[in-house]
C-alpha cells in the first residue's frame, strides 16, 4: 500500500458560505458520539471498526461500504465547522439522502496495525435520520 492512502469520501471544499449549525446539545452530543464511536471501535481493531461503519451507513446507501483493507482510522472533527449542508448528496449519486445532512471538518489519521500510513484534512458527512446519527463510510484509494 502507497505511504499515503487517500480517501475516497472525505471531500474537498464545500460551495457555498460557512454558516455553523444551529444544533441543540441533544443533536450536537450525538454527532460527537458517533465520531467517538468510531474511534474506539478503530481502537479495538479493524474488524470491529468495519462492523461499526457497516452498522452506521446511511440506510439507503447500505451496499456503498468500503473496505479500509485491514486499516483504521481515527477522525477528529473541527466542530465549530459544522453546518447544514441540504444540497449534498455522495458521489455518484443524484439522490439526496433521507434525514437532516451535515458536513464537517475532519483531520483523518490512519493506521495499518500500529503504524500511521497516512493523514488528510477534508470534510465529512453525517446525517441525523429518525434521531440517529449516520454516516458514510470513506474508502481507501490507492
Amino acid at each position: 500500500m502507497a505511504a499515503l492512502a487517500l480517501l475516497a469520501g472525505c471531500g474537498g471544499p464545500i460551495a457555498g458560505k460557512a454558516r455553523p449549525a444551529q444544533l441543540g446539545d441533544d443533536e450536537r452530543t450525538k454527532f460527537k458520539d458517533y465520531y467517538a464511536r468510531v474511534n474506539s471501535a478503530g481502537d479495538e481493531g479493524a474488524a470491529q471498526q468495519a462492523e461499526l461503519l457497516k452498522d452506521t451507513q446511511h440506510p439507503d446507501f447500505r451496499q456503498k461500504t468500503c473496505d479500509l483493507r485491514g486499516a483504521t482510522i481515527k477522525v477528529e472533527p473541527t466542530w465549530a465547522t459544522l453546518r447544514a449542508d441540504a444540497d449534498w448528496a455522495p458521489a455518484g449519486e443524484k439522490a439526496h439522502p433521507r434525514g437532516d445532512v451535515y458536513v464537517v471538518a475532519v483531520t483523518i489519521t490512519i493506521r495499518q496495525k500500529d503504524q500511521v500510513i497516512g493523514s488528510q484534512i477534508g470534510s465529512m458527512h453525517v446525517v441525523l435520520l429518525d434521531d440517529e446519527v449516520y454516516g458514510f463510510a470513506p474508502c481507501l484509494g490507492g
